[in-house]
């Protein structure tokens, strides 16, 4: 109860400070962002709960119908997302994770900079095709145990929740943004990005900050052999799991336009993710029963639903226009200049709140501002939605930084401290990708 009130406080005094600047109307929608966004923090209810307080607290202060704010919570994209989640739920089931795992340990040095190398690029690797949550869970207690060492244990926890948020850039399902992002332009009437060419777009961003942070990471730590492992063979079910998602990977990859070459089979991508994920339940597969159904993370879908009902609003009421006008002054800015500086925003802003609450805000008023600036929204609002993840400072940030540090074994000042260099490593490679690649 003291969380939700100190929820109600907060979001009370915004509105105050709020309305000295803004309409009640405007006041009132960036003060309930407020109010769910402590909420979202403070964990005083569960996720799924407060996810689903748009649907009545919008309608009840009369920022929007229920009838327009529902439907945000069954959009087509998220079904992209569902059939993902049953994926993951399959190659943890059949332990096919840990293999990747052992794969790609034994291929690294066993140094203290190849464990760090390793885990996290097993992280990203994984997070591009899981929730990036859900990685970072499921490689926490084999970074836990990878050493007893006081120095080195924090560093091999920060390179799985680092490579984390890295890889889940790489594809459209690694982290709530990206969903957001898609789910604005869809809504919006826009073409969206095929997966593999999203994949090829964030793919040279990934790539650098892989094999720049783990650098850093692992500075100062010694060539010791710190660790030994034992490949294990692939059993008939991973076998058959393997081959299902290297299909669906090769379809997702025929699918994907190369213009002007290639127009591609024109297959709604979210039809096959979840055509994907509906087929492990079919017999001769038999990868999932409906009772592992309950292991969907529905918490996960009612947040993009939350996501997609704040961007609504902020769109129909026009505040993203009001808020585009109080940053209207930095068109006049060199281009490469107004990336760094949107991505410094969002990057910082995201230590203290949520990414997916601020990714639903940032980008409407992004898009308006590029389009009343005569920039390329595109390029605006993929910045704005990177540097959403690129986090890297405070446990609060991401859901993988806060995942780490529930083991106690890294301090917050130690996180703080390297995470704010990554930080600006992060903004200056995305910033330099979007403006000369994008």
């Amino acid at each position: 109860m003291k969380g939700i009130l100190i929820a109600f406080l907060i979001a009370t005094a915004s509105f105050f400070f709020l309305r000295m600047f803004l309409t009640q109307e405007h006041s009132m929608i960036l003060s309930v962002i407020v109010f769910l966004v402590v909420l979202w923090t403070n964990e005083a209810l569960p996720l799924g709960v407060v996810s689903l307080l748009p649907l009545i607290l919008f309608p009840i202060l009369g920022l929007q119908p229920m009838s327009e704010i529902a439907p945000n919570y069954s959009k087509p994209i998220i079904f992209l997302f569902l059939g993902g989640f049953l994926l993951a739920i399959a190659i943890e089931k059949t332990q096919l994770h840990k293999l990747f795992s052992q794969r790609i340990l034994s291929g690294f040095a066993k140094t203290p900079r190849g464990v760090i190398y390793s885990l996290s690029f097993i992280s990203a690797f994984l997070s591009s095709i899981l929730s990036n949550t859900t990685v970072t869970l499921m490689l926490l207690p084999i970074a836990l145990h990878l050493s007893e060492s006081a120095k080195l244990k924090p560093r091999f926890l920060l390179s799985v929740a680092y490579g984390a948020s890295i890889g889940g850039i790489i594809t459209p399902i690694g982290t709530p943004p990206n969903l957001i992002l898609l789910g604005f332009l869809e809504s919006s009437g826009l073409s969206t990005p095929s997966f593999f060419s999203w994949f090829f777009q964030m793919l040279p961003i990934a790539a650098l900050m892989l094999l720049i942070v783990p650098y850093l990471l692992s500075i100062n730590l010694g060539n010791d052999t710190v660790y030994k492992f034992e490949k294990s063979p692939m059993n008939k079910e991973q076998k058959k799991l393997f081959y299902l998602f290297c299909a669906l990977v090769f379809l997702l990859l025929i699918n994907s336009p190369i213009k002007p070459f290639y127009n591609g089979l024109g297959l709604n991508e979210k039809l096959i993710l979840l055509g994907f994920g509906l087929i492990l339940f079919f017999p001769g597969f038999n990868f999932l029963t409906w009772k592992d159904a309950k292991n969907i993370p529905y918490e996960i879908i009612f947040l993009f639903g939350a996501g997609f009902s704040i961007a609504s609003v902020t769109i129909s009421s026009g505040l993203a226009n009001t808020l585009t006008d109080y940053i209207f002054s930095l068109s006049s800015l060199h281009l490469f200049l107004v990336l760094i500086l949107i991505a410094l925003f969002v990057s910082f802003s995201t230590e203290i709140t949520s990414n997916t609450a601020l990714a639903s805000v940032a980008i409407p008023v992004f898009y308006n501002f590029a389009i009343n600036s005569g920039l390329d929204y595109k390029v605006i609002t993929f910045t704005a939605t990177i540097a959403a993840s690129y986090a890297f400072m405070l446990p609060i940030a991401t859901p993988p930084n806060a995942i780490v540090m529930s083991s106690r074994a890294i301090k917050v000042k130690d996180m703080a401290k390297i995470g704010f260099f990554i930080n600006i490593l992060g903004v200056l490679i995305l910033s330099t990708t979007a403006y000369f690649l994008w």
